[in-house]
Protein backbone atom coordinates (compact mmCIF):
# COMPACT_ATOMS: atom_id res chain seq x y z
CA UNK A 1 0.00 0.00 0.00
CA UNK A 2 1.01 3.59 -0.48
CA UNK A 3 1.86 5.39 2.73
CA UNK A 4 -0.96 7.89 2.33
CA UNK A 5 -3.48 5.06 1.85
CA UNK A 6 -2.17 3.27 4.93
CA UNK A 7 -2.49 6.40 7.08
CA UNK A 8 -6.02 7.01 5.83
CA UNK A 9 -7.00 3.43 6.66
CA UNK A 10 -5.66 3.58 10.24
CA UNK A 11 -8.81 5.36 11.44
CA UNK A 12 -10.87 2.36 10.33
CA UNK A 13 -8.41 -0.24 11.66
CA UNK A 14 -8.36 1.32 15.14
CA UNK A 15 -12.08 0.56 15.48
CA UNK A 16 -11.59 -3.15 14.74
CA UNK A 17 -11.40 -5.85 17.40
CA UNK A 18 -8.26 -7.93 17.79
CA UNK A 19 -9.76 -10.84 15.89
CA UNK A 20 -10.87 -8.57 13.04
CA UNK A 21 -7.40 -7.08 12.81
CA UNK A 22 -5.80 -10.53 12.68
CA UNK A 23 -8.22 -11.61 9.99
CA UNK A 24 -7.38 -8.50 7.96
CA UNK A 25 -3.65 -9.11 8.47
CA UNK A 26 -3.92 -12.71 7.24
CA UNK A 27 -5.91 -11.58 4.24
CA UNK A 28 -3.27 -8.97 3.38
CA UNK A 29 -0.53 -11.57 3.83
CA UNK A 30 -2.19 -13.92 1.36
CA UNK A 31 -2.47 -11.10 -1.13
CA UNK A 32 1.19 -10.27 -0.63
CA UNK A 33 2.25 -13.88 -1.22
CA UNK A 34 0.10 -14.09 -4.30
CA UNK A 35 1.75 -11.00 -5.78
CA UNK A 36 5.18 -12.31 -4.79
CA UNK A 37 4.61 -15.66 -6.53
CA UNK A 38 3.38 -13.91 -9.65
CA UNK A 39 6.50 -11.73 -9.77
CA UNK A 40 8.69 -14.79 -9.16
CA UNK A 41 7.14 -16.57 -12.18
CA UNK A 42 7.66 -13.51 -14.35
CA UNK A 43 11.29 -13.27 -13.24
CA UNK A 44 11.90 -16.96 -14.05
CA UNK A 45 10.38 -16.55 -17.52
CA UNK A 46 12.57 -13.51 -18.07
CA UNK A 47 15.67 -15.44 -16.98
CA UNK A 48 14.81 -18.31 -19.36
CA UNK A 49 14.46 -15.96 -22.31
CA UNK A 50 17.38 -13.70 -21.41
CA UNK A 51 20.04 -15.70 -19.59
CA UNK A 52 22.62 -13.59 -17.80
CA UNK A 53 26.14 -14.23 -16.62
CA UNK A 54 25.71 -11.78 -13.71
CA UNK A 55 25.98 -13.16 -10.19
CA UNK A 56 22.71 -13.80 -8.38
CA UNK A 57 21.83 -12.46 -4.94
CA UNK A 58 22.25 -14.97 -2.12
CA UNK A 59 20.62 -14.86 1.31
CA UNK A 60 21.71 -16.28 4.64
CA UNK A 61 20.14 -19.64 5.48
CA UNK A 62 18.47 -18.23 8.61
CA UNK A 63 16.83 -15.52 6.50
CA UNK A 64 15.65 -18.15 4.04
CA UNK A 65 14.18 -20.21 6.90
CA UNK A 66 12.15 -17.28 8.20
CA UNK A 67 10.98 -16.39 4.71
CA UNK A 68 9.95 -19.98 3.96
CA UNK A 69 8.07 -20.22 7.27
CA UNK A 70 6.29 -16.92 6.55
CA UNK A 71 4.99 -18.24 3.22
CA UNK A 72 4.10 -21.65 4.70
CA UNK A 73 6.60 -23.55 2.54
CA UNK A 74 6.97 -26.57 4.82
CA UNK A 75 9.17 -28.52 2.40
CA UNK A 76 11.71 -25.69 2.21
CA UNK A 77 11.65 -25.32 5.99
CA UNK A 78 12.28 -29.06 6.42
CA UNK A 79 15.16 -28.97 3.93
CA UNK A 80 16.81 -26.07 5.74
CA UNK A 81 16.34 -27.66 9.18
CA UNK A 82 17.91 -30.90 7.97
CA UNK A 83 20.76 -28.79 6.61
CA UNK A 84 21.38 -27.65 10.18
CA UNK A 85 19.88 -24.17 10.15
CA UNK A 86 19.05 -22.91 13.65
CA UNK A 87 15.25 -23.26 14.15
CA UNK A 88 15.35 -20.28 16.56
CA UNK A 89 16.75 -17.83 14.01
CA UNK A 90 15.13 -14.39 14.44
CA UNK A 91 14.39 -11.31 12.39
CA UNK A 92 15.11 -7.74 13.49
CA UNK A 93 12.09 -7.83 15.83
CA UNK A 94 13.18 -11.04 17.52
CA UNK A 95 10.43 -13.13 15.91
CA UNK A 96 11.22 -16.79 15.33
CA UNK A 97 9.66 -19.11 12.77
CA UNK A 98 7.66 -20.63 15.65
CA UNK A 99 6.17 -17.22 16.46
CA UNK A 100 5.23 -16.85 12.81
CA UNK A 101 3.42 -20.16 12.46
CA UNK A 102 1.52 -19.51 15.72
CA UNK A 103 0.27 -16.26 14.19
CA UNK A 104 -0.56 -17.95 10.87
CA UNK A 105 -2.30 -20.92 12.60
CA UNK A 106 -0.01 -23.46 10.92
CA UNK A 107 0.02 -26.52 13.19
CA UNK A 108 2.01 -28.73 10.85
CA UNK A 109 4.81 -26.13 10.59
CA UNK A 110 4.78 -25.66 14.36
CA UNK A 111 5.18 -29.38 15.03
CA UNK A 112 8.03 -29.59 12.53
CA UNK A 113 9.91 -26.71 14.17
CA UNK A 114 9.45 -28.16 17.67
CA UNK A 115 10.56 -31.56 16.40
CA UNK A 116 13.85 -29.96 15.34
CA UNK A 117 14.31 -28.32 18.75
CA UNK A 118 12.64 -24.94 18.43
CA UNK A 119 12.31 -23.16 21.82
CA UNK A 120 8.63 -23.02 22.84
CA UNK A 121 9.45 -20.16 25.23
CA UNK A 122 11.48 -18.03 22.81
CA UNK A 123 10.93 -14.28 23.34
CA UNK A 124 10.82 -11.56 20.70
CA UNK A 125 11.96 -7.97 21.30
CA UNK A 126 8.72 -7.28 23.24
CA UNK A 127 9.11 -10.51 25.27
CA UNK A 128 6.18 -12.20 23.54
CA UNK A 129 6.41 -16.00 23.50
CA UNK A 130 4.75 -18.29 20.92
CA UNK A 131 2.07 -19.00 23.56
CA UNK A 132 1.31 -15.26 23.76
CA UNK A 133 0.87 -15.23 19.97
CA UNK A 134 -1.35 -18.32 19.86
CA UNK A 135 -3.44 -17.14 22.82
CA UNK A 136 -4.12 -13.64 21.49
CA UNK A 137 -5.07 -15.14 18.11
CA UNK A 138 -7.41 -17.65 19.77
CA UNK A 139 -5.80 -20.74 18.22
CA UNK A 140 -6.95 -23.30 20.79
CA UNK A 141 -5.28 -26.37 19.25
CA UNK A 142 -1.93 -24.58 19.06
CA UNK A 143 -2.25 -23.43 22.68
CA UNK A 144 -2.87 -27.00 23.85
CA UNK A 145 0.13 -28.33 21.91
CA UNK A 146 2.46 -25.60 23.21
CA UNK A 147 1.38 -26.19 26.83
CA UNK A 148 1.91 -29.93 26.39
CA UNK A 149 5.43 -29.15 25.15
CA UNK A 150 6.28 -27.04 28.21
CA UNK A 151 5.19 -23.52 27.27
CA UNK A 152 5.35 -21.16 30.28
CA UNK A 153 1.82 -20.22 31.35
CA UNK A 154 3.17 -17.33 33.45
CA UNK A 155 5.46 -15.79 30.84
CA UNK A 156 5.30 -11.99 31.14
CA UNK A 157 5.74 -9.77 28.08
CA UNK A 158 7.03 -6.19 28.01
CA UNK A 159 3.55 -4.86 28.80
CA UNK A 160 3.35 -7.01 31.93
CA UNK A 161 0.81 -9.37 30.36
CA UNK A 162 0.67 -13.14 30.65
CA UNK A 163 -0.90 -15.24 27.86
CA UNK A 164 -4.28 -15.43 29.64
CA UNK A 165 -4.35 -11.59 29.99
CA UNK A 166 -4.46 -11.06 26.24
CA UNK A 167 -6.72 -13.97 25.27
CA UNK A 168 -10.20 -12.90 24.13
CA UNK A 169 -11.45 -16.26 22.86
CA UNK A 170 -13.51 -17.85 25.66
CA UNK A 171 -12.65 -21.49 24.90
CA UNK A 172 -8.96 -20.74 24.63
CA UNK A 173 -9.07 -18.70 27.84
CA UNK A 174 -10.86 -21.53 29.68
CA UNK A 175 -8.17 -23.93 28.53
CA UNK A 176 -5.32 -21.70 29.76
CA UNK A 177 -6.97 -20.93 33.11
CA UNK A 178 -7.79 -24.62 33.59
CA UNK A 179 -4.13 -25.53 33.09
CA UNK A 180 -3.07 -22.77 35.50
CA UNK A 181 -5.44 -24.16 38.16
CA UNK A 182 -4.16 -27.68 37.54
CA UNK A 183 -0.62 -26.52 38.16
CA UNK A 184 -1.67 -24.80 41.39
CA UNK A 185 -1.15 -21.25 40.18
CA UNK A 186 -2.49 -18.72 42.71
CA UNK A 187 -3.09 -14.99 42.44
CA UNK A 188 -0.20 -14.42 44.83
CA UNK A 189 2.13 -16.36 42.55
CA UNK A 190 0.84 -14.40 39.53
CA UNK A 191 1.54 -11.07 41.28
CA UNK A 192 4.99 -12.19 42.38
CA UNK A 193 5.82 -13.37 38.87
CA UNK A 194 4.67 -10.12 37.30
CA UNK A 195 6.83 -8.14 39.73
CA UNK A 196 9.83 -10.47 39.57
CA UNK A 197 11.61 -8.64 36.75
CA UNK A 198 11.02 -5.24 38.36
CA UNK A 199 12.20 -6.53 41.74
CA UNK A 200 15.33 -8.03 40.21
CA UNK A 201 16.09 -4.81 38.35
CA UNK A 202 15.63 -2.82 41.55
CA UNK A 203 18.01 -5.13 43.44
CA UNK A 204 20.62 -4.88 40.70
CA UNK A 205 20.48 -1.08 40.69
CA UNK A 206 20.65 -0.92 44.49
CA UNK A 207 23.77 -3.08 44.34
CA UNK A 208 25.31 -0.78 41.70
CA UNK A 209 24.51 2.26 43.86
CA UNK A 210 26.05 0.67 46.96
CA UNK A 211 29.30 0.23 45.02
CA UNK A 212 29.21 3.82 43.79
CA UNK A 213 28.54 2.72 40.22
CA UNK A 214 26.97 4.67 37.38
CA UNK A 215 23.15 4.58 37.44
CA UNK A 216 22.96 6.38 34.08
CA UNK A 217 24.96 3.93 31.98
CA UNK A 218 23.63 3.44 28.45
CA UNK A 219 23.04 0.29 26.43
CA UNK A 220 23.73 -0.09 22.70
CA UNK A 221 20.58 1.92 21.91
CA UNK A 222 21.56 4.73 24.27
CA UNK A 223 18.86 3.80 26.80
CA UNK A 224 19.55 4.33 30.50
CA UNK A 225 17.96 2.33 33.35
CA UNK A 226 15.45 5.19 33.71
CA UNK A 227 14.43 4.76 30.05
CA UNK A 228 13.92 1.01 30.57
CA UNK A 229 12.02 1.40 33.85
CA UNK A 230 9.77 4.11 32.34
CA UNK A 231 9.04 2.00 29.25
CA UNK A 232 8.08 -1.02 31.36
CA UNK A 233 6.15 0.90 34.02
CA UNK A 234 8.49 -0.15 36.85
CA UNK A 235 7.30 2.48 39.32
CA UNK A 236 9.51 1.32 42.22
CA UNK A 237 12.60 1.38 40.03
CA UNK A 238 11.75 4.86 38.76
CA UNK A 239 11.25 6.11 42.32
CA UNK A 240 14.61 4.67 43.39
CA UNK A 241 16.46 6.22 40.44
CA UNK A 242 14.88 9.63 41.01
CA UNK A 243 15.82 9.43 44.69
CA UNK A 244 19.39 8.94 43.47
CA UNK A 245 19.02 12.20 41.49
CA UNK A 246 19.54 10.73 38.03
CA UNK A 247 18.83 13.08 35.11
CA UNK A 248 15.30 13.09 33.70
CA UNK A 249 16.32 14.77 30.43
CA UNK A 250 18.85 12.15 29.27
CA UNK A 251 18.35 11.08 25.63
CA UNK A 252 18.84 7.76 23.85
CA UNK A 253 20.07 7.35 20.26
CA UNK A 254 16.69 8.50 18.91
CA UNK A 255 16.61 11.49 21.30
CA UNK A 256 13.86 9.86 23.35
CA UNK A 257 13.77 10.95 26.97
CA UNK A 258 12.29 8.68 29.69
CA UNK A 259 9.09 10.74 29.58
CA UNK A 260 8.69 9.74 25.90
CA UNK A 261 8.94 6.07 26.85
CA UNK A 262 6.37 6.40 29.64
CA UNK A 263 3.95 8.21 27.32
CA UNK A 264 4.41 5.78 24.45
CA UNK A 265 3.68 2.70 26.57
CA UNK A 266 0.89 4.36 28.55
CA UNK A 267 2.39 4.31 32.06
CA UNK A 268 0.61 7.33 33.54
CA UNK A 269 1.89 7.00 37.13
CA UNK A 270 5.47 6.87 35.92
CA UNK A 271 4.87 9.83 33.62
CA UNK A 272 3.41 11.96 36.42
CA UNK A 273 6.32 11.05 38.70
CA UNK A 274 8.84 12.07 36.04
CA UNK A 275 7.06 15.40 35.51
CA UNK A 276 7.07 16.07 39.27
CA UNK A 277 10.84 15.61 39.17
CA UNK A 278 11.42 18.04 36.32
CA UNK A 279 10.84 16.04 33.12
CA UNK A 280 9.99 18.34 30.20
CA UNK A 281 6.73 17.51 28.39
CA UNK A 282 7.81 19.78 25.52
CA UNK A 283 10.92 17.67 24.84
CA UNK A 284 11.17 16.44 21.25
CA UNK A 285 12.75 13.32 19.82
CA UNK A 286 14.65 13.14 16.52
CA UNK A 287 11.33 13.28 14.65
CA UNK A 288 10.29 16.44 16.55
CA UNK A 289 7.65 14.49 18.49
CA UNK A 290 6.68 15.39 22.05
CA UNK A 291 5.41 12.78 24.54
CA UNK A 292 1.84 13.78 23.68
CA UNK A 293 2.52 13.20 19.98
CA UNK A 294 3.57 9.56 20.45
CA UNK A 295 0.93 8.64 23.03
CA UNK A 296 -1.78 6.43 21.50
CA UNK A 297 -4.09 6.39 24.53
CA UNK A 298 -6.49 9.33 24.21
CA UNK A 299 -7.14 9.60 27.97
CA UNK A 300 -3.46 9.62 28.82
CA UNK A 301 -2.86 12.16 26.04
CA UNK A 302 -5.45 14.46 27.61
CA UNK A 303 -3.72 14.08 30.97
CA UNK A 304 -0.39 14.94 29.36
CA UNK A 305 -1.91 18.15 28.00
CA UNK A 306 -3.16 19.02 31.50
CA UNK A 307 0.25 18.32 33.01
CA UNK A 308 1.90 20.44 30.34
CA UNK A 309 -0.42 23.36 31.17
CA UNK A 310 0.34 22.98 34.88
CA UNK A 311 4.05 22.79 34.14
CA UNK A 312 4.03 25.97 32.05
CA UNK A 313 1.97 27.83 34.70
CA UNK A 314 4.46 26.80 37.39
CA UNK A 315 7.37 28.05 35.29
CA UNK A 316 5.57 31.37 34.73
CA UNK A 317 4.98 31.79 38.49
CA UNK A 318 8.61 31.00 39.24
CA UNK A 319 9.76 33.53 36.63
CA UNK A 320 7.50 36.21 38.14
CA UNK A 321 8.82 35.37 41.61
CA UNK A 322 12.39 35.83 40.41
CA UNK A 323 11.50 39.23 38.91
CA UNK A 324 9.86 40.36 42.18
CA UNK A 325 12.88 39.28 44.25
CA UNK A 326 15.23 41.06 41.84
CA UNK A 327 13.11 44.25 42.04
CA UNK A 328 13.10 44.13 45.85
CA UNK A 329 16.86 43.70 45.85
CA UNK A 330 17.31 46.74 43.61
CA UNK A 331 15.02 48.85 45.81
CA UNK A 332 16.98 47.84 48.91
CA UNK A 333 20.25 48.93 47.33
CA UNK A 334 18.69 52.24 46.22
CA UNK A 335 17.43 52.96 49.73
CA UNK A 336 20.86 52.15 51.12
CA UNK A 337 22.48 54.64 48.73
CA UNK A 338 19.86 57.26 49.59
CA UNK A 339 20.42 56.83 53.34
CA UNK A 340 24.16 57.14 52.83
CA UNK A 341 23.68 60.37 50.87
CA UNK A 342 21.56 61.97 53.59
CA UNK A 343 24.07 61.00 56.24
CA UNK A 344 26.88 62.51 54.17
CA UNK A 345 24.89 65.70 53.79
CA UNK A 346 24.35 65.99 57.55
CA UNK A 347 28.03 65.42 58.23
CA UNK A 348 28.94 68.04 55.62
CA UNK A 349 26.59 70.56 57.26
CA UNK A 350 28.14 69.89 60.66
CA UNK A 351 31.64 70.45 59.30
CA UNK A 352 30.62 73.72 57.62
CA UNK A 353 29.01 74.95 60.84
CA UNK A 354 32.14 74.09 62.84
CA UNK A 355 34.42 75.96 60.39
CA UNK A 356 32.12 78.98 60.32
CA UNK A 357 32.17 79.15 64.15
CA UNK A 358 35.95 79.04 64.13
CA UNK A 359 36.18 81.92 61.63
CA UNK A 360 33.75 84.11 63.53
CA UNK A 361 35.56 83.51 66.79
CA UNK A 362 38.82 84.46 65.11
CA UNK A 363 37.25 87.66 63.76
CA UNK A 364 35.99 88.65 67.22
CA UNK A 365 39.42 88.14 68.72
CA UNK A 366 41.11 90.04 65.86
CA UNK A 367 38.88 93.14 65.92
CA UNK A 368 38.10 93.12 69.64
CA UNK A 369 34.40 93.13 69.13
CA UNK A 370 32.57 93.74 72.43
CA UNK A 371 30.41 90.93 73.63
CA UNK A 372 26.80 91.07 74.53
CA UNK A 373 24.43 88.57 75.99
CA UNK A 374 23.62 87.42 72.51
CA UNK A 375 27.22 86.98 71.26
CA UNK A 376 29.53 84.47 72.99
CA UNK A 377 33.13 85.64 73.57
CA UNK A 378 35.00 82.36 73.13
CA UNK A 379 34.70 79.24 70.98
CA UNK A 380 33.70 77.23 74.06
CA UNK A 381 30.96 79.75 74.82
CA UNK A 382 29.70 79.43 71.26
CA UNK A 383 29.67 75.64 71.49
CA UNK A 384 27.91 75.68 74.88
CA UNK A 385 25.23 78.03 73.60
CA UNK A 386 24.61 76.09 70.41
CA UNK A 387 24.45 72.79 72.32
CA UNK A 388 21.50 74.05 74.30
CA UNK A 389 19.46 75.29 71.34
CA UNK A 390 20.52 73.53 68.12
CA UNK A 391 18.84 70.40 66.79
CA UNK A 392 22.09 69.33 65.10
CA UNK A 393 24.20 66.58 66.67
CA UNK A 394 25.68 67.83 70.00
CA UNK A 395 29.16 66.56 69.10
CA UNK A 396 29.60 69.14 66.34
CA UNK A 397 29.45 72.94 67.17
CA UNK A 398 26.98 74.86 64.97
CA UNK A 399 27.55 78.18 63.19
CA UNK A 400 27.89 81.15 65.66
CA UNK A 401 25.56 84.09 65.30
CA UNK A 402 26.86 87.69 65.32
CA UNK A 403 24.69 90.81 65.22
CA UNK A 404 25.40 93.60 62.75
CA UNK A 405 25.75 97.20 64.03
CA UNK A 406 22.85 99.55 63.67
CA UNK A 407 22.26 100.78 60.14
CA UNK A 408 23.75 97.62 58.48
CA UNK A 409 22.11 94.39 57.52
CA UNK A 410 23.69 91.11 58.51
CA UNK A 411 24.68 90.04 54.98
CA UNK A 412 26.67 93.23 54.12
CA UNK A 413 28.26 93.21 57.55
CA UNK A 414 29.49 89.67 57.10
CA UNK A 415 31.09 90.48 53.74
CA UNK A 416 32.78 93.52 55.23
CA UNK A 417 34.05 91.46 58.14
CA UNK A 418 35.67 88.94 55.86
CA UNK A 419 37.35 91.68 53.77
CA UNK A 420 38.84 93.30 56.88
CA UNK A 421 40.27 89.99 57.96
CA UNK A 422 41.96 89.60 54.59
CA UNK A 423 43.53 93.10 54.77
CA UNK A 424 44.73 92.46 58.31
CA UNK A 425 46.49 89.28 57.28
CA UNK A 426 48.25 91.05 54.40
CA UNK A 427 49.37 93.82 56.77
CA UNK A 428 50.88 91.24 59.13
Amino acid sequence: MEHSDLVAEMVHIERLTTQERLHLARHRRLQQLKVWRQREKEWLRHQTRHPSNKRHIFFNDSVMLLEAAARNDIDEVRRLLKKGVNPDSTNEDGLTALHQCCIDDNEEMMKLLIEFGSNVNAEDSEKWTPLHAAATCGHLHLVKYLIARGANLLAVNADGNMPYDICEDEKTLDCIEGEMARWGVTQELIDETRASIEVQMLRDLQHVASLGGDLEYKDHQGATPLHIAAANGYLRVVEFLLDQHVATDVEDNDKWQPVHAAACWGHLEVLELLVQNGADLNAKNKHDETPADICEDSEIRERIVELKTEQESKRLREAQGRRVRRSQSINTRTQSVRRTSIRDKVLTTKKDAQEEARLRLQAQQTYGVSTTANVPQTENDIIARENSSSEIDSNVPPMAVRKAPEGKDNESFLHEDVDKESVCKKGD
